[in-house]
């Protein structure tokens, strides 16, 4: 039986992830490439929407793959590649962009929140245009499921629109995809200001907890979060945000429910439950980033992987982009 079809990607703008991106992406993925025929893409046609070194884009790239990889992303069960290694995905974008109305696109407030961060100067016409890219990236491959936080699901939204209005206007060609937010997918906050989402581009660098942190700088960071001044481990977004934080991760990486988090720390105090975490996420994330840092030193090998991945992604894209061109009308080439 053919497995359904899923595509997600994250952008190399970092040299490292972070736990929040293991808890929140990676994690669900390793589970799902299980029941999905799934591609996992290192969206670097994306991270140029803001301004990037180009040697330093390069390193991030090998990084970010090594990383997916070191998170239990296995190359010969799901299509890891690298996005720019796929022409056909800026080609698609061209053709869906010629469907998409410019107050449409200029509702994405993904565009509105990047270009108010980083000023008119750095603000472009891809940033503008980065989700019907987005778009490309999941039609491409008729995908059915798309794994998505909550900030991304006004593009699956865009989407669907242009998938639906292609096909009305020229055919069935793509599927129509569902975004697909898992139920036990926890959203993990910053450290030190634990009512902020963990970003890349957090404030604090003592808030992110990195998949390349050294085990001893990342039991510093934790032992140092914020909580409170009651000493009781409980769950409360809304009155104990930092240890509800600490709970969230602690929870996802050992497998224990929030009542049995309480539980096991009922008594114990701050100190005691800060290291707990601590220990849980060092066990857990260290053997990460040595499959990481092994994978990063034989640079050949890490792009032999992904070029043979694209290979299979390009693949099942061209023979989409091909229907895309008959069906609107292009000449066929040779």
């Amino acid at each position: 039986m053919t497995k359904p079809r899923l595509y997600s990607g994250m952008q190399p703008t970092n040299d490292s992830l972070h736990v929040g991106n293991y808890i929140g992406a990676l994690v669900q993925w390793r589970k799902m490439q299980e029941e999905y025929d799934a591609f996992f893409s290192v969206v670097d046609l994306h991270a140029i929407s803001v301004p990037q070194n180009p040697a330093e884009l390069r390193e991030k790239t090998r990084r970010t793959a090594a990383q997916y990889i070191a998170a239990g992303i296995e190359p010969e069960k799901s299509t890891l590649y690298v996005q720019s290694h796929v022409p056909a995905h800026a080609q698609l974008a061209w053709v869906l962009s010629s469907i998409t109305g410019f107050g449409e696109a200029n509702r994405m407030t993904q565009f509105k929140d990047k270009s108010s961060r980083y000023g008119s100067d750095a603000t472009n016409v891809a940033l503008f245009t980065y989700p019907i890219l987005m778009a490309a990236d999941i039609l491409l491959y008729r995908t059915e499921a798309v794994p998505v936080g909550d900030d991304q699901r006004q593009h699956v939204e865009l989407t669907r629109t242009l998938a639906e209005r292609f096909n009305s206007r020229f055919g069935e060609t793509f599927v129509v995809p569902e975004a697909t937010i898992p139920a036990d997918s926890a959203r993990i906050y910053d450290l030190q200001d634990p009512t902020s989402k963990m970003s890349k581009s957090g404030e604090s660098p003592q808030g992110i907890l990195w998949l390349f942190d050294e085990p001893k700088a990342m039991q510093k960071k934790i032992m140092r979060s914020v909580t409170d001044n009651d000493g009781v481990v409980a769950f409360d977004r809304e009155t104990k945000p930092g240890v509800s934080n600490l709970m969230a991760i602690y929870s996802a990486l050992t497998g224990s429910t929030v009542e049995q988090v309480t539980a096991e720390f009922d008594g114990r105090g701050y100190g005691d439950f800060k290291k707990g975490v601590a220990e849980a996420v060092v066990s857990e994330l260290e053997p990460v980033r040595a499959r990481a840092l092994e994978l990063l030193d034989d640079p050949a090998e890490l792009d032999r992987l992904l070029a043979v991945n694209a290979a299979r992604a390009n693949e099942v894209a061209e023979a989409t982009l091909a229907d895309v061109y008959e069906k609107v009308g292009f000449l066929a080439g040779r």
